[in-house]
């Protein structure tokens, strides 16, 4: 649940933005009348990726032994590389994103252009979401769990949404994106260590002091129950984490944290 909230919680405040942004634009441009079109092409949007969601989730639930390590590691991968670029590619253009979409609004003359405008920004950030929920979902004992995390954040990003459209300047904005940059950063090296984790098992590596237990708890909150498939989901724990995946785990976190830590003090 809780890397499902984050997810759509980020997410969701990034598509709020960009809806706040253009439609408060509108109005300063006295456009209202155009501001219809952008809530249909961000409906439009979503509707896309619902329906995508729902089509890969039934797709990937089919598939099972060799077939779904590899729909299962090859998911963690990209969402770890997409996730990556996409907390890097925010801290490095946030400041910019309002006059980019201001001026796309200028070269944007009829309500058709605008309404292409709300879908591709919409569009982007729900398949971004789609993916990160997949592997969200691959990666805890609970897809119910995943779905209801998945709506609190969205419920909780339009709230956020709306009181930046009515004051946006009193939300610190930067230090949100980098707190849930941090976490998400945990969520992807849990990614990249199931990676290597589902992928070690569909080459059949079964023997050696990789894929032996770095160790191993039978019992108790670290092995079972609500905590557990938090952590699990959230983290990449797992309760007899081999020590390929332990190892990968902290290869990604250290560098890239590390990088992320630094480009947040300049920013």
């Amino acid at each position: 649940m809780g890397a499902s909230f984050l997810i759509t919680l980020r997410e969701g405040l990034e598509v709020s933005l960009v809806l706040a942004i253009i439609i408060a634009y509108l109005v300063k441009c006295g456009r209202k009348s155009d501001i219809p079109a952008v809530w249909r092409g961000s409906a439009i949007a979503a509707a896309v990726c619902v329906v995508t969601g729902l089509a890969f989730n039934i797709f990937v639930g089919d598939f099972e032994g060799k077939s779904e390590q590899f729909i299962e590691g090859t998911i963690a991968i990209v969402a770890a590389s997409v996730l990556t670029w996409m907390i890097f590619w925010m801290g490095k253009n946030a400041r910019n994103l309002g006059a980019d979409l201001r001026g796309q609004v200028d070269a944007a003359t009829s309500t058709r252009a605008l309404m292409v405008i709300a879908f591709v920004a919409v569009l982007r950030e729900g398949f971004e979401t789609v993916l990160f929920l997949l592997s969200a979902e691959t990666s805890s004992a609970s897809g119910t769990s995943v779905v209801i995390g998945g709506l609190l954040g969205l419920v909780v990003a339009a709230i956020l949404g709306r009181l930046v459209y009515a004051g946006g300047n009193k939300l610190n904005l930067g230090l949100f994106f980098r707190i849930t940059g941090a976490l998400l950063l945990l969520f992807a090296a849990g990614l990249f260590g199931k990676f290597f984790h589902e992928y070690r098992e569909l080459l059949g590596f079964e023997d050696g002091w990789l894929v032996s237990p770095a160790w191993e708890i039978k019992s108790g909150i670290w092995a079972e129950g609500t905590y557990y498939d938090f952590m699990k989901g959230f983290f990449g724990w797992h309760y007899a984490a081999e020590n390929i995946r332990v190892i990968t785990y902290f290869a990604y976190l250290l560098p890239v944290g590390w990088l992320f830590l630094r480009t947040s003090k300049k920013s």
